[in-house]
């Protein structure tokens, strides 16, 4: 299932502290992947659906898959807009589109695109997401959240 057209992305504003710098003040590159992190899972919390909860279900969403390309860095205390677009919903995945941009002068800092997968906390095979996490997933993108 093809995510809808026309739905602005779920936004997640954070900051970039000393913890999330190399030794330049710039922000290391992994960190990236750790605010693409958060934003995911924001996302799902403004749908209503915590991870510790789910997992206490026996359901976990796990990385398959990253790829993140790198335009211009960001330095300690830049406010970031970290974007979630579900570009792709399936049985058991969803394909993120995901953008981080300054928010002082909306620059594009990084884009990646991720393939999370919905395993069982048990055996970690896959399995389908549940019905209501579902829908809430397929329909239009939660309102924005903040740090």
């Amino acid at each position: 299932m093809r995510a809808q057209s026309g739905v602005l992305p779920f936004i997640h504003r954070c900051r970039v502290y000393y913890e999330d710098t190399d030794a330049g003040g710039i922000v290391y590159y992994v960190n990236y992947l750790k605010f693409m992190e958060r934003a995911r899972t924001e996302r799902l919390r403004a749908l209503g659906f915590v991870q510790s909860r789910l997992a206490e279900d026996g359901l976990l969403f796990v990385v398959h898959s990253s790829e993140a390309r790198y335009f211009a860095p960001a330095r300690l205390d830049d406010e970031l807009l970290v974007s979630a677009e579900i570009c792709e919903l399936n049985r058991v995945s969803l394909h993120f589109h995901q953008q981080i941009r300054r928010a002082a002068d909306d620059a594009l800092l990084c884009e990646g695109r991720v393939l999370v997968a919905c395993v069982r906390v048990d055996s970690l095979k896959p399995r389908a997401i549940p019905g209501a996490l579902r829908a809430a997933l397929a329909g239009p993108d939660p309102s924005s959240a903040g740090d």
